[in-house]
């Protein structure tokens, strides 16, 4: 491959990927629900859903019974049909009545006809909001068999996206026109929230009642007792990674410093960790570096070539034998779910919208914002504070929305520079004390070499200043400069021997 192995960056869309990466998972669109049963929308009578599309929505009366016809004639078909659709993907309430009634005795792993439907209608109240004893008998009768059941079902499944389709586009007309005053850039991004939770299906609930959560819970606790459940996006370092289980889904996670410390470091190793060592897709947004030295960097910590070499570029630095570990790493990257982005003035909206498209694409796990106080709001603010605060709520808001961690780096202040130790603490994030409010966890780079050479060369303290979930502490990690990447320290290391 010989002079252009360092190719290494291709275009895709508005990102750009590590040249060969596959498209990545497909996104699946067979699972959308919509809780019709939130604000404007009203699912308890058909006239209801009318007034709101201005005309009958789409929908398929035939295709419901028959599926619940399957449903009363074969628990098999109860099976396949619970995994495809939900009760809200019926249009007519009677026919949610009744999917709810056989889906909980099939729960309950009780036999399923139409007389033991009819009957726990009765106790419930609801049998003659069911269409009645007949009715049920009518269903079952409307089929010649259960074996089209799934078939009937994707039927359902399609009119209710097509009416999950017109209820967003209405939710997002109402918002323009009620607009009057507002920032149009939050109005996109309130449009792009309602699209994005059409297209994965989520349920919009603002309450539940506490039982339920309680027993959620505890079934995660089991699960991760058990080691059944996944833990968060490892970071590859294992003190940390046994601290936090993780960077878990939902949590904004900051990593600051002062300038050359490491942070942009630690940001892209958190990044290699898990789009290169673990497969899980990652994105790092960049508004400090280009994609060329963001892969540079890569490049570097993975093949130990030291970045020097990959910046002089002559004959003694790349050596045949360091050409064919940069050919067997480009190699390697083939399918390397990783996604870099050096838009310049890139704004928030924009780093939202990318964020969603991927997750929708290529099932996104880890983002990685570098850094905080260099992205663009696009509007004026009364003061950066409260423009840098608007920042890191907005990325709360993105990780809660996406279930995933987000990772912003941060500057620190000159705090540390006033004190004899040199030790970063809290206070010292710079412009914004919600940083520290907004983060789930925060992680604070500090070098003692950095202020003097003989202080523990080649060490860094990666210390875990905020920890919501746990408790906080300090990790002691080698730092290699020349290869852009910091390591464990050896297991029979002792700090300062």
């Amino acid at each position: 491959m010989g002079g252009s192995a360092h190719e290494t960056l291709i275009f895709y869309g508005d990102l750009v990927k590590l040249d060969g990466m596959a498209d990545g998972k497909s996104w699946d669109s067979t699972r959308t629900n919509s809780d019709f049963n939130t604000g404007t929308f009203n699912s308890d009578t058909s006239a209801n859903n009318a007034t709101l599309f201005d005309r009958v929505p789409p929908h398929d009366d035939d295709a419901e019974m028959a599926v619940l016809g399957g449903m009363l004639m074969s628990k098999d078909a109860i099976g396949e049909v619970s995994q495809m659709i939900d009760v809200t993907d019926f249009y007519q309430p009677k026919h949610q009545t009744i999917y709810e009634a056989i889906i909980t005795l099939f729960s309950a792993s009780e036999p399923v006809d139409a007389v033991l439907v009819a009957n726990a209608l009765l106790k419930d109240g609801n049998l003659e909001k069911a269409g009645g004893v007949d009715y049920l008998h009518s269903l079952v009768a409307s089929v010649p068999t259960a074996a089209n059941a799934t078939y009937y079902a994707e039927i359902v499944h399609q009119r209710a996206i097509l009416r999950n389709v017109i209820a967003a586009g209405t939710k997002i007309a109402q918002l323009g026109y009620s607009a009057e005053g507002s920032q149009a850039e939050d109005v996109v991004n309130l449009a792009q929230s309602e699209v994005y939770e059409m297209s994965v299906g989520k349920v919009r609930q603002d309450y539940e009642a506490i039982g339920p959560v309680v027993h959620d819970a505890l079934d995660q606790l089991d699960a991760l007792q058990n080691g059944t459940i996944e833990k968060g996006v490892p970071t590859g370092f294992k003190g940390i990674d046994d601290e936090t289980q993780g960077l878990q889904p939902g949590q904004m996670i900051v990593v600051a410093g002062r300038p050359a410390m490491g942070k942009s470091t630690l940001g892209v190793d958190f990044a290699r960790s898990a789009a290169l060592h673990n497969n899980l897709t990652t994105v790092i947004f960049s508004l400090e570096m280009s994609k060329t030295e963001l892969a540079q960097r890569i490049i570097s910590a993975e093949t130990g070539i030291p970045l020097v070499a990959l910046r002089r570029a002559d004959n003694d630095s790349l050596t045949p034998e360091r050409w064919n570990t940069l050919n067997d790493f480009w190699t390697a990257m083939q399918n390397a779910p990783l996604f870099l982005d050096d838009s310049p003035n890139m704004s928030l909206m924009e780093i939202r919208a990318k964020c969603r498209r991927l997750k929708q694409t290529n099932d996104l796990k880890l983002v990685i914002i570098d850094y905080l106080q260099l992205m663009s709001s696009g509007k004026q603010e009364e003061s950066r504070q409260q423009e840098v605060s608007g920042f890191s709520r907005a990325l709360k808001l993105l990780a809660k929305e996406l279930e995933v961690p987000v990772v912003a780096l941060s500057q620190l202040n000159r705090g540390p520079e006033m004190r004899n130790d040199k030790k970063p603490q809290l206070a010292d994030l710079r412009e914004s004390g919600s940083i520290e409010q907004d983060a789930d966890v925060v992680f604070l780079v500090h070098r003692p070499d950095f202020y003097n050479e003989e202080d523990r060369p080649g060490e860094a303290d990666i210390i875990l200043a905020k920890h919501r979930n746990g408790k906080t502490g300090t990790f002691p990690l080698a730092f290699q400069g020349e290869y852009s990447r910091f390591r464990d320290m050896p297991q029979d290391y002792n700090q300062g021997v």
